[in-house]
């Protein structure tokens, strides 16, 4: 899906210069840059040395540990998300999957007019986001630059000029192993997550494969209960109303 501003167009016309990301926020050499920087965590365990990475755990986790940890994808309105400037329509909604089929290469999306993605994403409740997974080709299409909005529903790129809630710069995933950790205190009530590639290493166009989301979910249900009024011979089905009361089910 590709789109500017508020109307759907066939194809995305340029935008007027404006400076590059690097002049407004300069990186600070941890993995993140702009407003609100962030951890970058080896998923597997593993300790790795420079650009800012750090051990997950001291001891390696079961895979079927670490795919609960990603379940986020379950709690995402496929039918209502959206991916700016897609070169195939439908394809940026194949990338949120499981975490054991991150490897399938048959899924992917691949920026259009340019190397920018904007992916639009509806949560079925409350979400607080705790980390991202960011996955590429080996190659200059891999993202190099990941900004995140929150709340923020059928945003367009004309949007993005505003600042992000928190922005990374990213290395090179090829296996779905690094997870960069968001600010959980500004993203603890996330209900719609917008997430704009703004680069890539050079290539012409960008191409992402996974993208994991950990966190914790919290489901709005409805129910009936009564309300009290004073009043004679009250008939209690006249006074029946919804109220919305919430529930958090632990993803990691």
């Amino acid at each position: 899906m590709r789109r500017t501003g508020a109307p759907f167009t066939t194809q995305r016309p340029r935008r007027a210069w404006r400076p590059e990301r690097s002049e407004r926020g300069a990186n600070r050499g941890d993995g993140s840059t702009g407003r609100a920087g962030g951890d970058v965590v080896m998923s597997h365990g593993h300790s790795h040395g420079g650009g800012g990475c750090r051990c997950a755990a001291e001891r390696e986790e079961p895979p079927e540990q670490r795919g609960l940890a990603y379940g986020l994808y379950l709690r995402i309105d496929l039918e209502r998300l959206q991916c700016l400037n897609e070169s195939r329509e439908g394809s940026g909604r194949g990338v949120f999957k499981p975490w054991e089929e991150r490897t399938d290469r048959s899924k992917f999306v691949e920026s259009d007019a340019d190397e920018e993605l904007l992916f639009n994403i509806p949560f079925t409740g409350n979400v607080k986001l705790k980390g991202i997974i960011i996955m590429g080709e080996d190659d200059d299409s891999h993202p190099s630059e990941m900004r995140l909005y929150k709340n923020i529903p059928q945003m367009s790129f004309d949007d993005t000029d505003r600042e992000p809630d928190q922005t990374f710069s990213l290395n090179r995933d090829l296996t779905g192993e690094l997870e960069y950790a968001t600010k959980i205190s500004r993203f603890s009530n996330v209900y719609h997550l917008s997430i704009h590639i703004s680069k890539n290493f050079g290539a012409d166009t960008t191409k992402v494969f996974y993208i994991g989301l950990r966190g914790e979910w919290t489901e709005l249900r409805r129910h009936e209960v009564t309300i009290c009024n004073y009043e004679a011979s009250a008939n209690p089905a006249d006074h029946r109303v919804h109220q919305v009361t919430p529930q958090t089910h632990f993803i990691s």
